[in-house]
C-alpha cells in the first residue's frame, strides 16, 4: 500500500513531493533525522482505574512523545523540513508562527542545522515557551494573537526572503511526523483504534499515514477543542475551514484555519473528528497526573479526554492508542488546570 503525498498547492513541480509514501520511505526519513530526534517510549495503562473507566478487556497504550527533544512531537516535522534547505536558504534563515511548541522545535532545528530562526508568537504564549526560544538563539516577534501572527510571518517571509517552516502544512512535515506513527504502531504490536489531537492537522496527517500503511483497518479519530474546531468544521463542510478566534486553553491545538494538504490527508485517513471541552482536557490532565504520574499540557490530554468521552463506546474491547504529545507548561499554569480538572475526577 502507498499513500499519496502530492501537494495540491505546490507552485512548482517538485518530484520528491509527488512520491507516494511507503514504510521504506518513512524509515529513510527516520534515518535522516538520526539521533537529533529521540525514540520515545510507549507505556501500557493497566490497573483498576483503567478497568473501571474503559473496561478490563480494553487495552490502552500511551505514546510518551512529551519526552521528545524540546518537549513535544514538533521537531520531527520541523527538522525534516529544514534538512531539505539549500545552503543559500539556510544563510537567509527561517521563519515560523507558533504559540510555542512549533516555535521551540524550529529554533532547535535551526540550531542543529546551522541556520537562524525568527519566530512569531502571540503575546499570550506561555513565558516558559518564549524563554526557551530565546535560549535557543532565536529572534522573537510578539503579536496580539495567533491570527495576526499568521499574517506577520508571511510578511517576514516576503521581506526577508526567509523560508517559512509551516506549523502543520506540507509533505515534508507529514513525512517527518509519520516516523512517530510508525514508531508507535511497532512498539504496541498493533492497534485497533488510535486517537490523535488536532491543531492544524500535521500530527494527525503524519501519524495516520504511517498507521494506515501498517494496518489499513485501524480506526483513527482526531480530537479538537471546542474552541478551536477548524478540522471538525472542515470535515463537515468538505473543505478547509477557518474560525474567527481561538478560544481554548490548549494553545498547541489553536490553529485558526485548516489547509488543503493536511486536511486532505486527514480526510482520507480519519474516521471522524470529535470535540472535547477545556474542562474535559483539565479532567484528563488530572487523570494522567494522579493515575499515570504524568505532568502534561492540555493538548497532550486531549486524546484521553476523547477516549473517556465521545469515543468511549467505540473503544470497548479494543487495543487503543493515545498520544501524550507535549509537556511544555509552567508549574503555576499546570497547578491551576489540575485543580480545575480534579473536580471532574470520578475515580
Amino acid at each position: 500500500m502507498r499513500v499519496s503525498l502530492t501537494h495540491a498547492k505546490a507552485k512548482r513541480r517538485d518530484p520528491e513531493l509527488e512520491l507516494p509514501l511507503t514504510i521504506a520511505e518513512i524509515e529513510s526519513v527516520r534515518r535522516r533525522l538520526g539521533d537529533r530526534i529521540y525514540e520515545t517510549p510507549t507505556w501500557q495503562w493497566q490497573g483498576p482505574v483503567k478497568d473501571q473507566l474503559v473496561g478490563r478487556d480494553t487495552e490502552v497504550f500511551v505514546k510518551f512523545e512529551m519526552l521528545q527533544v524540546t518537549g513535544s512531537f514538533k521537531p520531527r516535522g520541523a527538522l525534516n523540513v529544514m534538512l531539505q534547505l539549500s545552503e543559500q536558504q539556510r544563510a537567509r534563515g527561517v521563519a515560523a508562527i507558533s504559540a510555542g511548541n512549533h516555535a521551540i522545535a524550529v529554533c532547535y532545528a535551526a540550531q542543529v542545522t546551522n541556520t537562524h530562526a525568527k519566530v512569531v508568537m502571540p503575546g499570550s504564549a506561555p513565558q516558559l515557551r518564549i524563554k526557551r526560544c530565546e535560549e535557543l538563539g532565536a529572534e522573537i516577534v510578539l503579536v496580539d494573537n495567533i491570527q495576526v501572527g499568521f499574517e506577520r510571518v508571511k510578511e517576514i517571509e516576503r521581506e526577508e526572503h526567509r523560508v517559512q517552516v509551516h506549523p502543520f502544512e506540507g509533505p515534508h512535515t507529514t513525512a517527518g511526523i509519520a516516523t512517530l506513527g510508525l514508531e508507535f504502531y511497532r512498539q504496541t504490536g498493533g492497534m485497533d483504534l488510535v486517537v490523535i489531537p488536532i491543531g492544524g492537522g500535521g500530527l494527525a496527517s503524519g501519524m495516520s499515514t504511517a498507521i494506515k500503511l501498517c494496518n489499513p483497518q485501524c480506526e483513527i479519530y482526531g480530537v479538537e477543542p471546542t474552541g478551536a474546531n477548524t478540522m471538525f468544521l472542515s470535515f463537515r463542510s468538505g473543505r478547509p475551514e477557518s474560525i474567527d478566534e481561538v478560544r481554548t486553553i490548549a494553545s498547541s491545538l489553536g490553529a485558526p484555519y485548516a489547509m488543503p494538504f493536511s486536511f486532505g490527508i486527514c480526510r482520507q485517513n480519519l474516521a471522524d473528528v470529535v470535540l472535547v471541552s477545556d474542562d474535559d482536557m483539565c479532567g484528563a490532565m488530572a487523570m494522567m497526573f494522579h493515575h499515570m504520574k504524568l505532568a502534561v499540557e492540555p493538548a497532550a490530554a486531549a486524546s484521553l479526554a476523547a477516549l473517556l468521552g465521545p469515543l468511549k463506546s467505540k473503544a470497548r474491547h479494543k487495543r487503543i492508542g493515545i498520544i501524550a504529545c507535549g509537556a511544555n507548561i509552567d508549574r503555576e499554569t499546570f497547578d491551576k488546570y489540575i485543580e480545575r480538572g480534579e473536580t471532574r475526577l470520578t475515580v
